[in-house]
């Protein structure tokens, strides 16, 4: 993979010709910052393999939201020092089948996660409503 960002002055940076669109910022109102992005690429890479396993296995998942909560660490670099991804599943998908999703996805199938520092708290949790 090969992509680029391109500066636009102060803190601003978008995404090379060889990317999709994005605009990134260190602070500003309404624009991804890079921890934000980090963020999403977690809870994106993790969350397409849940859907995945659980489509695989023909259960009836009819939605899945996942949210994050980071902690940071106080001084430069602010690090993420802990995650919490939680998972909520709508459809008739038994608990067993959604754990193990999440653990497969943590453990052997996610690039982002298995991209992070190894000291890093992570945690992930679930809830199933029945459809």
């Amino acid at each position: 993979m090969s992509l680029s960002i391109i500066w636009q002055g102060g803190l601003k940076f978008t995404a090379g010709p060889a990317g999709p669109p994005i605009n990134l910022d260190s602070s500003a109102p309404g624009v991804l910052s890079p921890m934000q992005v980090l963020a999403y690429a977690v809870m994106a890479c993790m969350g397409m393999d849940v859907a995945h396993v659980l489509q695989k296995g023909r259960h009836d998942l009819q939605k899945l939201e996942v949210t994050f909560e980071g902690t940071r660490a106080p001084k430069p670099p602010k690090r993420y020092t802990g995650i919490h991804l939680h998972f909520a599943v709508t459809g008739s998908v038994p608990d067993e089948a959604v754990a193990r999703a999440i653990d497969l996805s943590r453990t052997t199938y996610c690039s982002v996660s298995n991209s992070l520092r190894e000291d890093i708290e992570f945690k992930t949790t679930f809830t199933v409503k029945a459809s």
